[in-house]
């Protein structure tokens, strides 16, 4: 898939202080997790059995509201605060986790929560990727 993150990062005109692509695969990958997130809340809420998927929904628009905040904070780079970046992404990464888990318990019977959880966990793991390079 072809985005536009890492060329836009290319045309930064000042230092940026982290691995360009290594934080544009981050930024990918909250958009996408935050995309999946919302459509599967969407998609449980179109189960018949919505009440038993409480959680996984509200679950679910935490993780999208999380991922999309901090993907537009991470493409952001004048005024850079490594601290707020820092606690976004540590936050994302619970909440990824989290959303992941939740997703995984109804993956068998519902295939978006599948997709949702694998989005999850990739995202997790994109976002402790990156926290590892931050100093």
């Amino acid at each position: 898939m072809t985005t536009t993150t890492m060329p836009m990062l290319n045309t930064y005109p000042a230092e940026i202080n982290l691995d360009r692509a290594k934080l544009a695969a981050t930024i990918d990958a909250l958009i996408m997790c935050s995309e999946a997130c919302t459509a599967c809340a969407d998609a449980c809420l179109s189960e018949g059995m919505v009440a038993e998927l409480t959680k996984c929904i509200r679950t679910n628009m935490d993780c999208a509201d999380i991922c999309g905040t901090t993907a537009r904070v991470l493409s952001r780079h004048t005024g850079y605060d490594a601290n707020i970046s820092r606690a976004l992404l540590e936050a994302c990464a619970m909440a990824c986790k989290t959303c992941g888990d939740e997703c995984a318990a109804h993956a068998g019977a519902h295939e978006h929560c599948r997709i949702c959880a694998e989005a999850c966990r990739a995202c997790e793991q994109a976002c402790r990727e990156l926290l590892a390079t931050m100093s």
